[in-house]
């Protein structure tokens, strides 16, 4: 997980708020990466390499595709203390 400190409070960065977003909307509908993958008609190894740090700056794009895939819009993604909370 990548968090800083600041003023000795643990920070969490974009992309660690991004897969935590992703992990909590796959748990709510009750799907795996897999299948997200499958909704949304992207790679598995597209979702897995933003999960496991291989990409550190996932695509707008991406995101949104993510969102079609699991029917809801980019500000539904966004809603989420995890961005509310971003230094």
């Amino acid at each position: 997980m990548r968090y800083s400190i600041l003023y000795g409070v643990l920070i969490m960065d974009t992309v660690e708020a991004i897969k935590i977003r992703i992990l909590q909307l796959c748990e709510e509908e009750s799907i795996s990466i897999n299948k997200l993958a499958n909704y949304s008609g992207l790679a598995p190894s597209t979702l897995k390499g933003i999960l496991y740090d291989r990409s550190r700056n996932p695509k707008i794009i991406t995101l949104k595709i993510i969102c079609d895939g699991l029917n809801i819009t980019l500000a539904e993604f966004f809603t989420s203390s995890e961005f509310n909370d971003l230094e």
